[in-house]
């Protein structure tokens, strides 16, 4: 057994320039028994000068052309069927040159060079031989059953679907024997394709049979390789297996794979994302570039969930220049040095990626930045986002949210910004808490800003979104790693839900569609019980609800409702060219109006006057659920001011601290 090893070893270690020799050596072997087939004879007597010519002229013509058909730059250890096509393509142009050149040069000389007809024909298939053998023999070598491994058994795998990322999970399990997997079978609801087998492994069944193989091929782990099916298919399997008592493992879907290749790192366990997988979004990836390549990008909000997420996938689309705008130094280093591993060159990465501390509430900081970037687009995803918290901290809401977006949006006018993008909320419709109003107020902004100037300055709206800072499922994974209880508010609750890649792709769809005024609102599918939700992180983490962890109800918080709403009764909404994008119209009150409450609750916030300053919000945003006591402010009397004296307007590079 240590002799195989050792021949295997020897053999797994050829490298291209070993191929390369085996070629010189067995080529003009090829060519000597293509005459010897030809004249039944070992001794070519009279033909020894054209085969040593026929010889040496296929020996160059095959190196010149596999290095133009680049068979030696390959890694033929992990060769597939594009590899063999490669080298047949090579191998029959090679024999053909060398039957032209050598019939040529045989004409020079025919008593001395000429050769049967034949030869060329029979030379080719013992070339294909010739050289295909070294080749597959290093592939063949490689896959774990022709190596006595010293490990222990391999882990048995079953892969649950049979299509291209199966097919490509598999084919990287066995191209890897250090995995410790061996792929025992598939299984795929297509029954076209069950009873057939993908490189000699068989296709069982579909998802019910899954027990059953488990028990009968002792699978030790199921791999769920289908990026594209729905979360109701994910959540169905992953039961399936909880039964049959084994564990899940998963591919991601496709809005996180960054390409469209499959390889082991991918694998994770099945997470709350999979079970909510909604279909694959499509995605104009040539529109999204058109927009920002070359261009001077600015992120507010850059280290945040959407704002980092934002940042990635724009960096994708080549800017000029990525300004990396945030509040909290930490957030904006860790996606600062996310995106130092794409660079090689670290002038080129100082260059593209300008990473800015500074806060939207600072319209004199903002103008530094504005100036010394000339930034061509911009995402604005800087905002106070938690309800019950804003609803104990209102006047820093009302001044990031609105102030913040107001200093941001003068500025990028007085800088020529072409494109505006602002991330707004579900819970800007009909607002019944401080964040969903300042947000609504926000879109007016960008509305008004937008009619202004005739640019496309747009707001888009979403609902939650999966695994951001501080949303319920990393509170819930935190409550359920400390044993419980899991606390969920309303057993009623129902929030829309979307992942973050999927946002932020949509987010830039809508970037590119976007005409001066637009308002987009996100299609957020089913909404989602958060009971469920509890207990489906429960069963992820291998428990039983209200076995192993307690859900307990503890009441709606201060600003919460039972459910979101997309639209507001007065608002109207007709698709786009993208079926999960759609157009808003809402009514905005005069401009003078609006501006005029920007700059009292400018006033009134610097003043710690909460009550003046919901009493503004509750006039701009009718539908606003002010507190109880809060009466609309009057904006079509002179504006508020000390005395006499009217209040003056917001300062041109003021800021609100």
């Amino acid at each position: 057994m240590a002799m195989v090893n050792f021949i295997v070893e020897r053999i797994l270690y050829i490298r291209n320039r070993h191929l390369l020799l085996l070629d010189i050596i067995l080529l003009p072997l090829a060519a000597y028994l293509a005459f010897v087939l030809r004249l039944d004879a070992f001794d070519l007597g009279a033909y020894w000068p054209a085969y040593v010519a026929f010889t040496l002229i296929a020996i160059v013509l095959f190196i010149v052309v596999f290095r133009w058909a680049g068979v030696y730059s390959r890694y033929w250890r992990y060769a597939s069927i594009e590899e063999l096509l490669l080298l047949t393509g090579a191998v029959t142009i090679g024999a053909i040159l060398t039957a032209v050149v050598a019939f040529a040069f045989a004409q020079f000389s025919p008593d001395r060079f000429s050769f049967p007809r034949s030869v060329p024909i029979i030379f080719l298939t013992l070339a294909l031989g010739a050289t295909a053998v070294p080749r597959l023999l290093v592939r063949i070598l490689s896959g774990p059953p022709f190596i006595a491994s010293k490990q222990a058994r391999p882990k048995h795998v079953l892969i649950a679907g049979a299509g291209d990322a199966g097919q490509m999970l598999a084919r990287e399990i066995r191209r890897n024997p250090g995995s410790g997997m061996q792929v025992v079978g598939f299984v795929d609801d297509d029954p076209d394709k069950q009873g057939l087998s993908i490189s000699g492994v068989p296709i069982f069944g579909g998802r019910a049979d899954i027990p059953d193989l488990v028990e009968r091929l002792e699978v030790q782990e199921v791999i769920i390789a289908m990026p594209s099916v729905p979360g109701k298919a994910v959540r169905e399997i992953v039961e399936i297996c909880k039964d049959a008592g084994v564990p899940a493992r998963i591919l991601p879907g496709l809005s996180e794979m960054l390409t469209s290749e499959v390889n082991l790192r991918q694998l994770r366990p099945v997470d709350i994302n999979d079970l909510l997988r909604r279909e694959p979004i499509k995605t104009d990836l040539g529109a999204v570039q058109e927009l920002i390549r070359g261009k001077s990008v600015l992120i507010t909000g850059a280290g945040g969930s959407i704002g980092s997420e934002i940042c990635r996938q724009a960096f994708k689309a080549n800017p000029d220049k990525l300004i990396l705008l945030g509040h909290g130094e930490n957030s904006i280093f860790e996606i600062q040095n996310e995106l130092r591993g794409e660079f090689e060159d670290i002038e080129a990465f100082r260059k593209k990626i300008i990473p800015v501390i500074a806060d939207v509430r600072d319209s004199a900081r903002l103008r530094q930045v504005f100036d010394a970037h000339q930034p061509d687009i911009v995402f604005h995803a800087a905002a106070h986002k938690h309800v019950p918290l804003m609803e104990a901290n209102p006047l820093d809401a009302l001044t990031n949210n609105i102030l913040g977006s107001y200093f941001l949006l003068e500025t990028s006018l007085a800088h020529g910004v072409e494109h505006f993008v602002l991330i707004s909320t579900d819970k800007a419709v009909n607002p019944a808490n401080i964040m969903g109003v300042t947000k609504r107020t926000a879109e007016l902004l960008v509305l008004n800003a937008a009619k202004r100037s005739g640019k496309s300055y747009v707001a888009v709206r979403f609902g939650n979104v999966l695994g951001s800072r501080g949303s319920v499922v990393p509170f819930f994974k935190k409550q359920i790693e400390a044993g419980g209880p899991v606390t969920v508010t309303d057993q009623r609750v129902t929030r829309y839900f979307m992942t973050i890649p999927e946002a932020v792709q949509l987010v830039l769809q809508a970037a590119t569609m976007g005409t001066p005024g637009d308002l987009f609102m996100l299609e957020m599918g089913e909404p989602v019980k958060i009971v469920d939700l509890a207990r489906d992180l429960i069963r992820l983490s291998g428990l039983t609800p209200d076995e192993d962890i307690e859900i307990k109800f503890v009441g709606l918080r201060p600003g919460e409702k039972l459910t979101e709403e997309l639209y507001q009764n007065h608002e109207d909404h007709t698709p786009t060219a993208h079926e999960k994008i759609l157009r808003v119209t809402t009514p905005t009150p005069p401009p003078e109006q609006l501006y005029q409450g920007v700059q009292e609750i400018y006033d009134a916030t610097r003043e710690g006057e909460l009550a003046q300053a919901l009493a503004i919000i509750a006039a701009l945003v009718p539908e606003y659920r002010s507190p109880e006591g809060v009466e609309p402010a009057n904006l079509a009397a002179p504006p508020r001011g000390n005395g006499d004296k009217p209040a003056s307007p917001i300062p041109l590079h003021a800021r609100w601290y």
